[in-house]
């Protein structure tokens, strides 16, 4: 197996169209065509981790964060960043990285996050402007393959649900030129078919491969057809994750309770509310943005990382907002991904680091 099948294997969970703007996702450093020996996951890519991967066996390290984030306009070794990808290259190990991408994913970062806590609910922020509609026509007796052929390529998906499309009877009109090759009629001669109108909905991401399929599917030399943009929400796709508690509990056995959950010995948090906590928010990584989007949805408690000082005012004490630590509110995600590639590879080693790389530590 190449490494660009398991960058695929990556990107069929976390496509990197999921990505923010600001991010590197995806191979960063190696070649794709390369055999795959071993595959390494970790929270991080440093130089310590290169080092095990060695060790190991791997040519193939999985990070959540990318090492290289912003442009390198030298590879020198002058930082940790230049001297893992040094070490990388030297031993022939690719370097790939799934990262908001991988927080926007259906059972993503957040997901198994809140699963941690027993959090039961859906996507806290489903994401706008990823899914598209397509209506075309087609004769009647090619509907089906013509659907078919749309439904493998990635059209037709909703949620739990899959070949979705609706269809209308009807029909069709047209009049070949004398330069045309038509697959029904004659040229200068106006035809009438019994067609019908499919409408089906797909990710945007897919767009070129849906136009592909359903033009070498379609038995007309010009197929009809148009595609929308939708302003439709994407429920399994987006930031974080909202649910409620297996049991609710009162403030202070939150707090115990979270840390336990996540193994922790220190988090920070605003002032304890007086009411039970029983809907709680959390999204893994630098989550402040959400703080409001907590308040509004009437959250008794939101979990995350990296909130600034004045973030934590946001909230207005409408909510609990508690502080776990980037790494901590993350490294759960070693688990899903070892897990996921397990269950899709089964002819080479999928390890989890052993190495810690939290470079946070409390006296």
């Amino acid at each position: 197996m190449q490494i660009r099948e398991i960058c695929q294997q990556m990107e069929a969970w976390a496509p990197l169209a999921w990505q923010e703007s600001y991010d590197n996702a995806g191979l960063l450093v190696g070649d794709s065509s390369a055999e795959v020996k071993g595959v390494l996951i970790s929270l991080d890519c440093t130089e310590e981790v290169v080092d095990e991967a060695i060790k190991k066996g791997c040519n193939l390290i999985i990070s959540h964060h990318p090492i290289v984030f912003s442009g390198l306009k030298r590879i020198t070794g002058a930082n940790y960043v230049e001297r893992t990808v040094i070490k990388a290259i030297q031993h022939h190990i690719a370097l790939y990285a799934s990262h908001t991408n991988l927080d926007h994913a259906p059972k993503g970062v957040s997901y198994h996050l809140a699963s941690k806590l027993g959090i039961t609910g859906q996507v806290m922020k489903p994401m706008r402007d990823a899914l598209k509609a397509l209506q075309y026509y087609v004769p009647a007796s090619h509907e089906q393959v013509l659907r078919d052929a749309l439904h493998a390529a990635g059209a037709g998906n909703i949620g739990e649900y899959s070949s979705c499309s609706f269809t209308q009877e009807g029909l069709g009109r047209f009049q070949p030129s004398s330069e045309a090759n038509p697959h029904t009629g004659s040229a200068g001669v106006l035809s009438e078919v019994n067609e019908v109108k499919v409408e089906m909905i797909f990710p945007t991401h897919l767009s070129g491969q849906i136009l592909t399929a359903l033009k070498a599917a379609h038995p007309y030399e010009e197929v009809a057809y148009s595609i929308h943009s939708l302003d439709n929400s994407w429920q399994e796709v987006g930031s974080g994750y909202v649910g409620t508690l297996e049991k609710t509990l009162f403030p202070e056995e939150f707090i115990a309770f979270a840390k336990k959950r996540l193994g922790l010995q220190t988090l920070k948090h605003t002032a304890l509310p007086s009411g039970p906590i029983s809907k709680v928010a959390v999204c893994g990584g630098a989550g402040s943005f959400l703080i409001k989007e907590a308040v509004k949805q009437g959250c008794d408690a939101y979990i995350t990382a990296d909130i600034k000082y004045h973030e934590f005012f946001d909230a207005e004490n409408q909510c609990l907002i508690i502080d776990v630590g980037h790494y901590e509110s993350e490294v759960m995600i070693i688990d899903a991904i070892h897990d996921y590639l397990s269950k899709k590879i089964s002819n080479f080693a999928v390890l989890k680091s052993e190495t810690n790389t939290n470079p946070v530590r409390f006296a």
